[in-house]
């Protein structure tokens, strides 16, 4: 039963509308998901580590081992008593703390409710949907067809019994309190078919309690939201995670959701902000899962006591749960089809990014369309000097340098390096003359005559570009990564996955320094040249398979062009390091401007502004809702 729920949860991202999404660039892209360590999540070193640590595998293992072999251990009866003393004492402390409990989920769910987006919350919806609809095919399909065709039962006979028990645990939101009423019900009902005895009495007596202590299907059923939080932050779990998936949901499920559900979503490096999603929905959840519970006893005692009286069909039991989960791929594919038309949906993520501004205050911008170089005389000058003297400093971008440098939806030139560029502007003093760079090879000589005092944009630094002009320290890097289309997003996860690709056509820039390392790391691929990256994403390249870009410009891209995804292959380990292009031969001012970085780098204001332009966090764009305590009161807590 385990098994036919938890292959039923694998189905449920078939309802999940295939809405654009895109978001920045995110740390976790270039996080290798964790392996599976069956000997340190089964197996602990140390019982109370694993405790404190909620690895919550290898404390059930080890409580089922520890409970089967104290079975046979002799004078057991003074470790038992002490155990039971710690028990009442452990019960007591989760007695007052499960008195306070309510009162925080309820603070922690007030305030998921009031700073979520409208967006968001619409999101949330589908999981609703989905998990109800996935509820409905639980208790009215498999749990009541494995009765149907495995016992002498009847499905009317189920459901008529276990109806009362269910609204009841629907009701209070505990299945404890129907417990007696299972048991009960079970006996008339083995009754009613000439099946009661000593043994199916006994069987009843011992499978009510114990299938309470163990997890039930609505217990297992929450473990759905591992696989809504993925799709919900367009990570989905990739193929190969799904065995991981089942055995770690089964065993995690011993434990509350409270615990489980933190506990996977950190193993499967999906953000634990998300737990505050699940407790806003468990207001609705957790009373089905109970109504669930209550069926799940009635089940496992009926099918249990037909097994003892050799009665019960398993090949008819297997047919049920194969029943069910065609039923169930078929219900979930209607249901994404139907979801997807009574939702309304607009993808924003394009307008959002096109509508970003300068985080910090800035200073005045002149643009220079036809910038005059230096006299000879303030050539052969200190560089800073003469920026100090006159007032502003000459900065040239390139186009097409998401999201490091371009024009926003007001014409304004924003992005990760002008916000540098405006601060250091801002510590000097000075004004800020803007120039567009459109042939990349005169950089040099205007750096070297004066047009130019800095060149931004992401540029990352290769021999050949430093024999041609200075570079500043690095303040960023580049991941190598692959921009594809989504629907090829599943084939670049990894590069064993990426070498089994015929006849492979990847598109690569003209830089020569990482040119190589990528064709000895995939020699039978062809590799086409991209002139621009906006012409590839606008489809002028049909035949390559996917275009090595910066990962982090890519997320930006994606945004603008949702129908690319930017991955991270596992295997591909390449990083360039990015720097500002200065004059060559002015020491001094390429001095100041490692120094200036460095201390960027330690008052954070340099992580700050990565924060904002590449992974997108932007605490200012989020106002915080209307609150009485708040707006009528005027207490700002």
């Amino acid at each position: 039963m385990w098994l036919a729920v938890m292959l039923t949860l694998v189905l449920l991202p078939l309802a999940y509308p295939n809405w654009e999404t895109s978001g920045f660039f995110s740390s976790s892209m270039v996080t290798d998901a964790a392996k599976m360590n069956f000997v340190d999540l089964y197996i602990p070193s140390n019982i109370f580590s694993a405790l404190s640590n909620t690895i919550v595998p290898a404390v059930v293992l080890f409580s089922l081992l520890m409970g089967i072999a104290l079975i046979t251990v002799k004078n057991k009866e003074l470790f038992i008593s002490l155990a039971d003393n710690v028990a009442d004492g452990l019960q007591r402390v989760a007695s007052f703390i499960a008195t306070l409990a309510p009162l925080g989920i309820f603070c922690i769910a007030a305030s998921a409710a009031g700073t979520l987006q409208p967006e968001e919350l619409g999101r949330l919806q589908i999981f609703l949907w989905v998990y109800l609809i996935a509820a409905f095919l639980l208790g009215f399909v498999l749990l009541p067809l494995l009765i149907q065709w495995a016992t002498p039962f009847s499905y009317r006979e189920l459901l008529s019994v276990a109806g009362e028990a269910m609204v009841t645990a629907l009701a209070t939101g505990t299945v404890l309190v129907v417990l007696p009423m299972i048991a009960e019900r079970c006996k008339e009902l083995l009754k009613k078919h000439d099946m009661e005895c000593e043994e199916t009495d006994s069987t009843v007596d011992v499978m009510v309690p114990t299938a309470y202590s163990f997890p039930s299907t609505g217990t297992l059923l929450g473990l759905g939201f591992i696989l809504f939080s993925a799709w919900y932050v367009g990570a989905p779990l990739e193929l190969e995670q799904y065995p991981s998936y089942i055995v770690m949901g089964a065993f995690s499920a011993f434990g509350s959701m409270a615990v489980a559900i933190p506990f996977l979503l950190d193993y499967f490096g999906l953000p634990a902000d998300q737990f505050q999603l699940y407790l806003l929905g468990s207001v609705v959840t957790a009373r089905f899962a109970t109504a669930l519970a209550a069926l799940h006893g009635f089940v496992i005692t009926l099918l249990v006591s037909s097994a003892v009286l050799k009665r019960l069909s398993w090949r008819k039991m297997m047919q049920a749960v194969t029943l069910h989960l065609g039923i169930t791929a078929g219900v979930m594919m209607l249901t994404g089809v139907g979801l997807s038309y009574l939702i309304p949906y607009e993808y924003t993520g394009a307008r959002s990014f096109e509508a970003m501004r300068l985080d910090y205050k800035p200073v005045k911008v002149t643009s220079l369309k036809a910038p005059t170089a230096l006299s000879e005389a303030d050539q052969t000058r200190p560089r800073l000097d003469v920026i100090r003297e006159r007032g502003y400093i000459r900065v040239g971008y390139y186009s097409n340098t998401l999201p490091f440098a371009f024009k926003n939806d007001q014409g304004q030139v924003v992005g990760f390096d002008m916000e540098m560029m405006h601060e250091l502007a801002r510590n000097l003093r000075i004004k800020i003359e803007l120039i567009h760079i459109r042939d990349t090879h005169k950089e040099a000589a205007m750096l070297t005559d004066g047009r130019l005092d800095i060149a931004i944009g992401g540029r990352a630094i290769t021999p050949m570009r430093a024999l041609k002009v200075a570079f500043s320290n690095p303040y960023t890097h580049h991941t190598v990564g692959f921009m594809v289309l989504d629907a090829k997003r599943e084939l670049f996860t990894s590069k064993e996955k990426i070498k089994r690709i015929p006849d492979l056509n990847i598109g690569i820039l003209d830089i020569s320094y990482y040119k190589k390392p990528l064709q000895e790391m995939l020699p039978d691929a062809k590799f086409t040249l991209i002139k621009s990256p906006r012409k590839f994403f606008k489809g002028e390249y049909p035949d390559v398979d996917a275009f090595i870009y910066s990962a982090e410009a890519g997320a930006a891209w994606a945004m603008l062009y949702p129908e690319y995804s930017s991955v991270v292959s596992k295997g591909f380990h390449l990083k360039a390091p990015v720097g500002f292009a200065l004059p060559k031969g002015k020491l001094q001012f390429s001095q100041f401007i490692n120094t200036w970085l460095t201390l960027k780098k330690d008052n954070d204001f340099q992580q700050q502004v990565y924060n904002y332009w590449i992974l997108g966090k932007n605490p200012k764009a989020r106002k915080p809702r209307w609150s009485v305590i708040r707006n009528v009161f005027g207490w700002d807590l």
